[in-house]
């Protein structure tokens, strides 16, 4: 029986043709593709470095140059008006060791950071987990007014502190007259044993708010489902708090604790400038307002930014030790 020729075309297609499917065509485009590929790259390395540029200059200009020039400043006696600068190499470091009211004012700044620092936190913390986990019918409206002082001016708190603190006519020792108090009553700015205290007591209520809502927003994240089995297996509000909240939001604290620790320095020199200009007797002087009396007010620029550099080296330490310590493995949920 013969076989169809159509068939024996179909079956057996011819060797050119096996050829020609076998093997893929060359792409004409895939060289321009890989040549292209660079120069996007190019591109955009371009177009974000253009975009940061401005940036960058600003924080040279702004930041960079005038913390180098600090630097360099406290290599010399000058009294920051008068042509005349000498170089004194460390002597103004050395001189730090025998001042006794630089000595004070660091003592005064470490005070501050240390209960200050623990207060506000502790607070904050306290507080973020009342209103975050109990349910409280005016929860808003305390949130709110905790957050009103740190929307005010820091020069409006001292204000606000130095009436509250006022001997005669304050807030605080007509409370305790009313009270049948009256041996508790103080000069509260003229003690020098209190003094850093009543500052402290007006950083703390100006900080409280701010770092209260931060660690709400990082609380109400958390899964509702952890704290319901918690609660089936008997755990109490207290064991709760340190066994899920705590290190389910500890990235969010150390973060926080330092920046606080940051500008707290801030904070402390413009409320002592402003409620007691580092009096009594230099009592409440802090570093950076004690940097800026030497500075600017008795034309011991090179001295000054000799204090600057101490407290750069500070903060700069505070900073690594507080990361340190609290370096741990980040928890998910």
């Amino acid at each position: 029986m013969s076989v169809p020729r159509r068939a024996v075309a179909t079956a057996t297609p011819p060797k050119d043709s096996t050829n020609r499917t076998s093997e893929p065509a060359p792409s004409a485009a895939s060289p321009r593709r890989r040549s292209r590929a660079p120069a996007r790259r190019r591109g955009n390395t371009r177009f974000v470095l253009a975009c940061l540029l401005p940036a960058l200059v600003l924080f040279a200009i702004f930041m960079v140059v005038p913390t180098m020039n600090v630097f360099r400043m406290s290599f010399y006696t000058w009294s920051g008006f008068s042509p005349d600068k000498r170089f004194v190499g460390l002597d103004n470091f050395s001189r730090l060791l025998d001042d006794e009211q630089f000595v004070r004012a660091f003592q005064n700044t470490v005070a501050l950071l240390v209960v200050v620092t623990v207060v506000t936190m502790g607070m904050g913390l306290f507080l973020a987990a009342i209103m975050t986990r109990q349910r409280l019918r005016a929860r808003n409206l305390y949130r709110f007014v905790l957050y009103i002082p740190n929307v005010l001016s820091v020069v409006v708190i001292a204000a606000i502190f130095s009436a509250v603190y006022d001997q005669k006519n304050g807030l605080l020792n007509g409370t305790l007259r009313l009270l049948s108090l009256d041996g508790l009553q103080q000069v509260w700015l003229g003690n020098q044993k209190l003094v850093v205290y009543s500052v402290a007591i007006a950083m703390v209520w100006q900080s409280l708010g701010y770092y209260m809502v931060l660690y709400m927003a990082s609380m109400s994240s958390i899964p509702e489902e952890l704290y319901e089995a918690s609660a089936l297996d008997g755990a109490s509000a207290a064991r709760q708090f340190f066994a899920i909240t705590l290190p389910l939001i500890w990235q969010n604290l150390r973060t926080t604790l330092t920046f606080f620790i940051m500008s707290a320095v801030n904070l402390s020199f413009v409320l002592v400038r402003a409620m007691t200009g580092g009096g009594p007797d230099g009592s409440s002087e802090v570093l950076l307002s004690y940097m800026y009396k030497q500075a600017y007010t008795n034309s011991s620029y090179g001295y000054g930014m000799a204090i600057g550099v101490v407290i750069f080296a500070f903060s700069f330490l505070v900073s690594l030790l507080v990361s340190r310590a609290t370096r741990r493995e980040p928890l998910q949920f």
